[in-house]
């Protein structure tokens, strides 16, 4: 049975991640300093809380387990903090990762998959955006994604250890099976603040402009259900396994939800009446960011299969169960 690390495993995806890991008859090693994470989130994996960046503490986790692969979601990833803040965030991100690939190259494990994101493009020239696309980030979170990338690209070369970068917008849905969902705080993406004026715990969704130049007039955006999404993960550490190349892989679905479908849609398996109001645009938010996902579905044989409602559907089955989030 190989045994695989997931850094950030107790945050959103990670979990979702571990969760699939588990079901599949892999044998799982979670760490996590719980900055953002939640331990009730892991289940069926062994549990070591502490910080990629602490090299004595990384050390003790390789020495203890086998590992066979790395899967890295450790990251914070607030685009607005990271504009505040970003000193905080490339010490967490890049340092966290200059971490884990040290343990890697003293341990010999030569394969991880990063959790790396759309933003390392910033504003795309062409849509779908396709990994070939200039990458210039406009926020110090791409920003320190990017810089991981090109740390992996080297660590590939010097080291031999092999990668796969997978760049993605949002994430949601819930595993309703696993009993684990999206609890963020501050809640900051769309499908969880519907949901939450859902459950009467916001009075209205905002709308920031209706004026773009989309078919409704509200911005559009990618989202994959959070089971997908992880399932491409195992897909490229299967593939690193087969000798496959590195590089970056964008998972996206190829065609974005707007706004008001997103509402929509919430109104629909909710069956609220979601009050929603149109406010001033914020700056910096483009009309349109979808990726393409061709190169995943030719090189990993990857393809989301989950459509819009199943995300919120499984979304809202969560948050009915769990209104404080894990807390709750």
């Amino acid at each position: 049975m190989e045994t695989i690390l997931v850094a950030g495993g107790a945050g959103y995806i990670g979990s979702h991640m571990v969760a699939l890991l588990v079901e599949r008859g892999y044998d799982v090693v979670v760490v996590d300093n719980l900055s953002t994470g939640h331990a009730q989130a892991v289940k069926g994996a062994r549990f070591y809380e502490g910080d990629l960046r602490d090299g004595d503490f990384l050390e003790k986790v390789f020495s203890e387990n086998r590992i066979h692969g790395v899967i890295n979601f450790a990251a914070f990833s607030l685009v607005a903090e990271s504009v505040a803040d970003p000193l905080k965030y490339y010490n967490n991100n890049v340092g966290g990762a200059t971490g884990i690939l040290t343990a890697m190259k003293n341990h010999g494990v030569k394969r991880i998959v990063f959790s790396s994101t759309a933003a390392t493009y910033g504003e795309p020239e062409k849509q779908p955006i396709e990994e070939s696309d200039r990458t210039n980030p406009i926020n110090p979170y791409g920003g320190s994604k990017l810089a991981i990338e090109g740390l992996l690209r080297w660590c590939d070369e010097a080291y031999g250890i092999k990668y796969a970068a997978l760049r993605y917008f949002n994430a949601a849905g819930a595993n309703t099976d696993a009993g684990i969902g999206e609890d963020h705080h501050p809640e900051t993406h769309l499908i969880p603040i519907v949901l939450q004026c859902a459950l009467g715990k916001r009075d209205h969704v905002g709308i920031f402009g209706d004026d773009y130049p989309t078919p409704d007039g509200t911005c559009v955006r990618d989202y994959i259900h959070v089971r997908d999404l992880v399932e491409a993960h195992l897909l490229a550490l299967e593939y690193l396994d087969k000798g496959g190349q590195s590089g970056p892989f964008n998972l996206g679905n190829g065609n974005g939800y707007s706004v008001k479908e997103i509402i929509e849609a919430a109104r629909k398996v909710t069956g609220m009446a979601i009050p929603a109001f149109v406010e001033p645009r914020r700056p910096g938010d483009p009309p349109t960011l979808i990726a393409s996902n061709r190169k995943a579905e030719e090189a990993l044989g990857w393809k989301p299969r989950r459509d819009l409602e199943q995300m919120i559907h499984d979304a809202w089955v969560w948050h009915k169960e769990h209104p404080e989030g894990y807390e709750g």
